[in-house]
């Protein structure tokens, strides 16, 4: 397959799954839930919009054409995380486009989503059935790139650390917060914090703000998002985290469904929400360069932010996880 046969097959993925109708994704989301509690079918329409995003034959040409794809294809294994649905699309998506052979183990958590992706892109362009492998232990490969924990990661650099990789480690999103956003920037504010439930990298799970910041209005801003405490694991989560808050003594705010804790940690538990002040733009900076490490994306309106309020879990294609250049790795392989 060329380059313009993959891109044609891949968009017409993509306008598939724009044209699913109603009874086939309730259904596609049922399995999905069954599989993974976290996957609401809120969250799947989120994620499969996503993708629908990523496989439009413009975008996809624009993404690709820096790059030779004149390459010897090599078999390139794929370890997928499952902490939100289709976490590994964009992964997969490249080694494709890239004319690799993708060798991929597939979250025991997120398996539902992407075989149905798959047989779908099968029925549409056969040859890729040659270009996929699904498998349970990874073998036969010539370079990885694995997703998953920071322990993880440390068995990641062991097995494959002689191949050429990409491994990713912990990483969550940050907000830097000024004190005259709007309601409606604080609003948007709340889909980076609570799509997915907050489990994602692009999640927000760190706030920025000025010394003497009232919560108030973030906490008004957010009324809307209430109806996330009736989801049972979110519930539980809520409540545990309360409990060891108020047992501890540790002071936090409350508005019923999250809640705000000052801590100088990046990655806040499941319903929590930390928040760190400063004093002035140094200070922030120095902080933010302190943690870099951890820092998936920045959301806001105003410098260093690099992502608007409401867009951290809408990347594009050339947004890449951990700022590593997934296609530049897949293109220079060595022979």
């Amino acid at each position: 397959m060329t380059v313009h046969v993959r891109i044609n097959a891949l968009s017409a993925l993509g306008q598939l799954l724009r044209d699913l109708n109603s009874t086939e994704f309730q259904s596609l989301c049922e399995q999905a839930a069954r599989e993974n509690p976290w996957f609401t079918k809120d969250n799947v329409r989120m994620a499969v919009d996503g993708v629908i995003s990523f496989l439009q034959k413009d975008k996809l040409q624009q993404w690709t054409s820096p790059y030779n794809f004149e390459v010897k294809p090599k078999r390139v294994a794929i370890v997928m995380a499952g902490n939100i649905p289709l976490v590994g699309f964009h992964d997969l998506l490249a080694v494709l486009i890239s004319g690799h052979t993708a060798v991929v183990k597939l979250s025991s958590k997120d398996s539902v989503l992407l075989k149905f992706i798959l047989q779908e892109l099968f029925e549409i362009e056969p040859a890729f059935r040659t270009k996929i492998e699904l498998a349970e232990q990874l073998k036969n490969f010539d370079a990885v790139i694995a997703t998953g924990s920071d322990n993880s990661a440390r068995y990641f650099d062991y097995y494959f650390g002689k191949y050429p990789h990409i491994i990713r480690k912990n990483r969550t999103s940050v907000a830097i917060l000024s004190g005259v956003e709007t309601k409606e920037e604080l609003h948007a504010l709340g889909t980076d914090v609570f799509s997915y439930f907050g489990l994602g990298c692009r999640n927000i799970s760190k706030l920025f703000v000025p010394e003497g910041y009232i919560f108030d209005k973030l906490f008004e801003s957010w009324e809307s998002y209430q109806p996330i405490i009736h989801h049972h694991k979110y519930c539980n989560n809520y409540d545990y985290q309360k409990s060891i808050m108020l047992v501890n003594g540790i002071p936090f705010l409350d508005n019923g469904f999250v809640m705000l804790h000052q801590n100088a940690k990046m990655v806040s538990p499941i319903s929590v929400v930390y928040y760190e002040t400063y004093k002035d733009q140094n200070e922030l900076t120095e902080k933010l360069n302190a943690a870099a490490e951890k820092i998936q994306c920045i959301g806001g309106n105003t410098s260093p932010a690099t992502v608007s309020f409401g867009q951290t879990q809408r990347p594009a294609l050339w947004d890449y996880a951990d700022q590593v250049n997934t296609l530049k790795f897949l293109t220079s392989l060595p022979d």
